[in-house]
């Protein structure tokens, strides 16, 4: 693994802890129980996308929640920033995460295809 693949592992592990902290500081009841499931960070590490629980928001919420966040960005910036000292933080992009449900879905497909298979 190269230097600046472990730079920016450690910056998503970081951010991972850092933006709940960051989320629970917040007045906005909304966003203090967000769950962050992952963060990504890009080549560079620029933009970070942050992925949140779904939990059970509907898709009005959702969108609510996200332009929120879009408002709250410099701030939740500026909050890393100062814990750990950076003089620069990635951008955030936040999203809602549909990779569980995703696999869920996939898997489903499969245990379909095996029962079908089996039955024939």
């Amino acid at each position: 693994m190269n230097p600046s693949e472990i730079k920016r592992l450690r910056t998503e592990s970081i951010l991972k802890e850092l933006i709940p902290e960051a989320l629970a500081n917040l007045d906005d009841e909304n966003l203090k129980n967000l769950c962050v499931v992952d963060v990504e960070c890009k080549k560079g590490r620029y933009d970070a996308f942050v992925y949140l629980d779904k939990m059970f928001f509907n898709t009005h919420e959702q969108e609510k929640i996200l332009n929120t966040l879009k408002k709250a960005s410099k701030a939740l910036q500026n909050y890393c920033m100062s814990e750990q000292g950076w003089y620069r933080c990635p951008n955030f992009h936040f999203k809602f995460d549909d990779r569980l449900e995703y696999q869920n879905h996939m898997d489903a497909l499969f245990e379909k295809i095996k029962k079908e298979k089996n039955e024939s």
